[in-house]
């Protein structure tokens, strides 16, 4: 039997290989498209590669900061850092975000009513949670105050404040952590008016997609903005926005809030519609209903799908038979945009809808944060 193990062993190996050297990444016609380093499937998914791959492509990020340090795309970048932390428990990557915070005075960005600029406070919150020292969150808790007592009657009453996808990953996973930290339900109860206003003005019922703002969308005689081929566009950043805004929200509600059901249902229509989306080299491309438009596979989107769909598996809310495979294909994917140095390429650069050039010399911040927070969850995975 022992023998006989090791053969089927020796032979699964070989075809997981073969299989794999024959997907194409090559993001069209060409393959000077795609960055490749030749990983095989087994050394993709072990933990000591995707802790190396966390802490090099951290490293390389800090080591070329490109905005803000309040930026929105740092709120992203700084998410996947603290995620590749957990992931690693990486003393460097800890140390660099409370140097960030210091430096940051711990400060949101200066709109106090505006979702990106609160998105670096999830990060705030989770060091908070480490040293419980509260200036690490004061300046977060005087921004949220302002919104919902200078703002808050406003919004109820005239206002759609989060107007675009996006903003669903910036700021209800800020509102949620605060609630689960302090105890304090009305910081949910206020980021579920706002969520839902979101959702009932983009949320698409027949292909569970988000537009990315009203300018998006399609109306009763199916007259708007359409891709080439016909079809409505549906970006692949903005729902990865969604979709992984909707996991770090997931993680914080208590089992028994009255709306996390909503929160599951949504989650489980998008993670449905994503994963039937997926190319066959594992990548998303830039417009989800129109991939031969863009036909490079892109970084960030696809960082935050496989981040949020593997969270779903680990969670036992996705079924494992069901959407391992796509998960596993694409990290797979994700590895390949990463250069020896830690740099992740292939990152569509910052734009409300697909059309924007990208390569793989093209990287973000952002696209980074999803990386890292792809490989957080990867690491989590059984095989």
């Amino acid at each position: 039997m022992r023998n006989l193990r090791s053969v089927n062993q020796v032979f699964i190996t070989f075809l997981s290989v073969t299989v794999l050297a024959g997907t194409s990444f090559s993001q069209g016609s060409s393959k000077k498209n795609q960055a490749v380093n030749h990983t095989y499937s087994h050394e993709a998914f072990s933990p000591a590669y995707i802790k190396d791959a966390l802490v090099k492509s951290a490293k390389w990020q800090l080591k070329h900061p490109k905005h803000s340090i309040t930026d929105w795309t740092n709120g992203a970048f700084y998410a996947g850092l603290f995620a590749a932390y957990e992931a690693t428990q990486s003393a460097e990557i800890l140390d660099s975000l409370l140097a960030i915070g210091e430096r940051a005075k711990w400060r949101p960005g200066p709109r106090y009513d505006h979702a990106d600029d609160i998105a670096v406070c999830q990060t705030y919150i989770d060091l908070y949670r480490i040293k419980r020292d509260p200036r690490m969150i004061q300046p977060t808790l005087d921004t949220i105050h302002k919104l919902r007592t200078v703002s808050g009657n406003e919004i109820i009453k005239h206002g759609l404040t989060w107007w675009w996808c996006d903003a669903l990953f910036m700021a209800p996973p800020t509102l949620a952590k605060l609630s689960a930290t302090l105890d304090d339900p009305a910081f949910n109860t206020f980021s579920d008016l706002l969520f839902k206003q979101t959702y009932q003005l983009l949320y698409n019922q027949r292909e569970h997609l988000f537009a990315r703002d009203a300018n998006y969308l399609i109306d009763a005689k199916g007259a708007g903005k359409k891709e080439t081929n016909g079809q409505p566009i549906f970006w692949s950043r903005g729902n990865g926005w969604v979709l992984g805004g909707l996991v770090r929200v997931l993680n914080e509600l208590p089992p028994k809030h009255p709306t996390r059901s909503f929160y599951i249902d949504l989650y489980k229509q998008m993670s449905e519609r994503i994963v039937s989306l997926q190319q066959p080299d594992g990548l998303w491309r830039a417009s989800l209903l129109d991939p031969a438009a863009y036909p490079g596979g892109e970084a960030s989107g696809s960082g935050f799908d496989c981040y949020a769909l593997a969270w779903g598996i680990n969670q036992g809310i996705l079924l494992k038979e069901t959407y391992q495979p796509a998960v596993e294909k694409a990290w797979i994917a994700l590895t390949k945009l990463m250069s020896p140095e830690g740099r992740v390429g292939w990152v569509q650069p910052i734009g409300a809808d697909p059309r924007r050039n990208f390569s793989e010399d093209s990287w973000e911040v952002y696209g980074t944060g999803a990386f890292l927070l792809a490989g957080s969850e990867m690491i989590k995975l059984n095989p």
